[in-house]
């Protein structure tokens, strides 16, 4: 032990004794200099393994950082015993900028990244409107056929069909699909209680199924909070009296109730949508103001078409703004023309366009697209492997141009997800664009989130 730290030892209880506080600068070289340079080496060696996590994150989130904890604990340590030493206050301000990072990357929103919002907000309005005003002229045309009162359901045990036929009903908060379930029958939606009465919607038929496809469209060309939608009021026309066991199980469990079976005429979601079934149109079924969405939405539209030069980055933001904008016509045309070819594949694009409008809905609200990765060429040659053109001369490359097949040529694209607080929304993510043939660009893989 060096001399002034058995000074500083055996002053100490000297100064309590006599009440005075040991001064910081008369102790400052009784540290272990050994012990505090391995303290820092360890906890320097956490933080590495922090900053490595935080890295690989790229900007995004981690739910669970395996170093965090141990990091921080040892240079809160460190810090609380030598607050003054530069190098713990150097692995201080490093660990501040690491947790930082950890949190994700935030950006400033710029407004026109939110514009698509208040499109569809705007739409929403004006259909809604439309649907209100259509909904009210359709119950005064049928006023003298509706049934006054929902509830009670007319008693099935006094009341014969031949009576109530053909009489309509407005159904209020019907549940779908909630209370579907399939019968002895048909498929219906229950409506009711043992103590009040039942009415079975019957969502087998046209009737149903064509204001119902109507409202899908809807809800995919405009109005995406339709998702959550699980209650609708139906005007319904009486047809038939069934006897069933509301449940959907398979098991059914339970009594059988006796109950009016009934036919849609219309569907309607308050302050959103209304959608009628018509016999005549290929659909089976219209929404109001059908007619005039696509007018107004063309007038939404960034992008129209997709030039063939277009590069891989341009064309990753062209299919995201043809999201934003529900645009599903472009949407389809940024995509390789093979997952377009056959029935099942235009279901499985459908299926993917509700899942992108989801998130653009509930996740994130932009993304923006780092530079293009290396492109690889997968079939063919095209002359661009500076190493293979080494040792390659012309009139070889033409041989191998002419017999080694199609082009084929693929390239990566990352996206960084932002939501409305400017807040990164996870890693970036990959997007797998192809180019056949040296022509034009396409989204391979049309699933993958921003």
């Amino acid at each position: 032990m060096h001399f002034n730290q058995k000074l500083c030892k055996a002053l100490l209880p000297a100064f309590f004794t006599a009440g005075i506080i040991a001064s910081s600068s008369v102790c400052a070289e009784a540290v272990d200099e050994n012990a505090l340079k391995r303290d820092i080496t360890q906890a320097e060696y956490h933080l590495r393994e922090f900053e490595k996590e935080v890295e690989q994150q790229r900007g995004g989130e981690k739910q669970v950082y395996r170093s965090k904890k141990t990091a921080l604990d040892r240079i809160q340590q460190l810090k609380l015993k030598y607050p003054d030493d530069p190098r713990v206050e150097a692995l201080f301000q490093r660990t501040k900028t690491a947790l930082m990072k950890s949190k994700g990357d935030f950006t400033k929103i710029d407004p026109s990244w939110l514009k698509y919002r208040e499109n569809e907000s705007s739409l929403r309005k004006t259909v809604a409107e439309i649907s209100k005003t259509e909904w009210d002229s359709l119950l005064k045309k049928y006023s003298d056929s509706i049934i006054s009162k929902e509830f009670p359901v007319p008693d099935t045990g006094k009341i014969m069909l031949p009576d109530i036929k053909d009489k309509l009903v407005v159904l209020k908060d019907v549940q779908y699909p909630n209370n579907q379930f399939y019968g002895g029958t048909g498929e219906y939606i229950w409506h009711g209680a043992p103590s009040k009465g039942y009415y079975f919607v019957a969502i087998d038929r046209r009737q149903w199924l064509g204001p119902y496809e109507a409202i899908k469209r809807y809800r995919r060309s405009v109005d995406t909070e339709l998702a959550d939608v699980t209650s609708y009021t139906i005007l319904g026309r009486i047809t038939d009296i069934t006897a069933e066991i509301p449940s959907a199980d398979i098991k059914k469990v339970g009594n059988h109730q006796t109950g009016w079976v009934i036919e849609p005429l219309a569907v309607y979601v308050p302050d959103h949508i209304m959608a009628v079934y018509e016999e005549k149109h290929e659909n089976s079924g219209v929404f109001a103001g059908e007619d005039k969405v696509a007018q107004i939405k063309a007038g939404w539209f960034t992008y129209r078409e997709i030039p063939n030069d277009v590069t891989p980055e341009k064309l990753a933001e062209i299919f995201m703004t043809a999201i934003k904008e529900k645009n599903y016509d472009l949407y389809v045309a940024c995509i390789n023309p093979q997952w377009a070819s056959t029935p099942k594949s235009n279901a499985q694009l459908r299926y993917h366009w509700d899942l992108h409008q989801e998130r653009f809905h509930r996740e994130y609200v932009h993304a923006t697209f780092d530079k293009a990765h290396p492109i690889e060429v997968i079939k063919g040659f095209n002359g661009s492997d500076e190493q293979e053109n080494f040792f390659l001369d012309d009139e070889q490359k033409e041989i191998l141009k002419k017999t080694q097949g199609e082009l084929v040529e693929t390239v990566i694209v990352d996206s960084r997800a932002y939501n409305e607080n400017g807040k990164q929304v996870g890693s970036p993510h990959p997007h797998k664009l192809i180019r056949k043939g040296g022509g034009r660009w396409y989204i391979d893989d049309y699933a993958a989130r921003f």
